[in-house]
């Protein structure tokens, strides 16, 4: 059995330390998951319509549903199904795998329902109007 030298055990060892910090990294991300189906991600949100810092926000389930079937894009909503406004403008939502929500205006920030992503936008927004999405 050939020798172990000091750069072979030092390699081997940065090579499991970045494993266990990757294998690490994943299940924290796991563990703050939604599980679709739990109480805190329904499949399908609760409509709402109020005032968020002067801007109207509305949510509601999309007419038309499915991923093309009405809407942008000749018609869907990545959000499943779900349509979400401010100002009557239409805030492209889309809900994650772990059922998390994420919009066109905050789409590293996750959050856990359509109201909280429409409640980020106005925030990102800070006062500045929501445009349209582009269709193509």
């Amino acid at each position: 059995m050939p020798e172990l030298s000091r750069r072979r055990a030092l390699t081997t060892a940065a090579a499991l330390a970045a494993a266990a910090a990757a294998t690490g990294t994943a299940a924290a991300h796991s563990a703050n998951a939604i599980p679709s189906g739990s109480p805190d991600a329904p499949d399908t949100p609760d409509a709402f319509d109020e005032v968020y810092k002067g801007r109207r926000i509305q949510g509601r389930p999309a007419s038309g549903g499915g991923h093309h079937g009405g809407g942008h894009h000749g018609g869907g909503h990545h959000g499943g199904g779900y349509a979400v406004f401010v100002d009557g403008v239409e805030l492209h939502v889309m809900r994650n795998a772990d059922g998390s929500w994420i919009s066109v205006i905050s789409h590293y920030a996750p959050v856990p329902t359509p109201r909280a992503a429409a409640r980020a936008a106005v925030d990102e927004l800070q006062g500045a109007r929501l445009l349209p999405f582009p269709t193509n």
